[in-house]
């Protein structure tokens, strides 16, 4: 029996103001490494832009300050590929599909041991593209992998009172974080991927991307340090 799942994983760990090489490296050892333990594990990266997603979208701001959210999330989302074709890269012969860019495609084959995917269309973020693929293949996991380590009740960097959490229910987590997502919002996860999610009674765990052991322990089921939303 296959057991599928889905990392996504942000663009502040790929990218995050160039691409983080050293990290990559180690990441693609990890993770061959997890694969090689048992033949029966598969997993879906989807990749965030990072900070090209940001430099561009913030040069279109400068220049055209007309720039609606839809032209602001499509520079994004061309992050997103770019960074995407490198993890696909970077993975192979793990991989033998196509970078997945739309994860409702009929088009999507799942061949290889790891699925590449990257961002979609305007109106939500990889997180949402993330929860689409769990969905379709039947993971009820999805690791998100950023530059937090937990969720906290409010921003600590704004709010010094605010703690971390290691549990929340998605009812409480979607109060916090609202309903409607923008281009280069920064939150723990999409708010769009978030009903999405809750309706499918799929789990999410938000942890440090460059914790690389941590994220092992996540996905070999040993304790690990992050927030739980479920």
């Amino acid at each position: 029996m296959q057991n599928v799942t889905v990392l996504s994983l942000g663009g502040s760990i790929i990218a995050p103001d160039k691409v983080d090489s050293s990290f990559l490296k180690a990441f693609k050892e990890a993770i061959t490494g997890y694969l090689e333990a048992d033949p029966g594990r598969k997993l879906i990266l989807v990749c965030g832009g990072g900070a090209p997603a940001r430099i561009y979208q913030e040069a279109l701001r400068e220049v055209y300050s007309g720039a609606d959210a839809s032209e602001q999330d499509w520079l994004g989302i061309r992050a997103t590929h770019l960074n995407g074709a490198l993890v696909r890269a970077i993975f192979l012969p793990y991989v033998s599909d196509q970078l997945v860019t739309d994860p409702t495609s009929d088009d999507i084959s799942f061949e290889g041991r790891i699925l590449v995917a990257a961002g979609w269309k305007p109106g939500f973020s990889t997180d949402t593209d993330a929860v689409y693929l769990a969905k379709r293949y039947g993971a009820k996991t999805v690791i998100n992998l950023s530059n937090i380590a937990k969720v906290y009740t409010d921003d600590p960097r704004k709010n010094p009172d605010a703690k971390p959490l290691d549990e929340i229910s998605w009812d409480d987590f979607i109060k916090m974080v609202g309903s409607e997502w923008t281009p280069g919002r920064n939150t723990p996860f999409d708010p769009i991927a978030s009903a999405i999610a809750k309706e499918a009674g799929m789990r999410v765990v938000c942890a440090l991307g460059r914790d690389i052991p941590n994220t092992l322990a996540i996905l070999e089921g040993r304790p690990y340090v992050g927030t739980t939303i479920s």
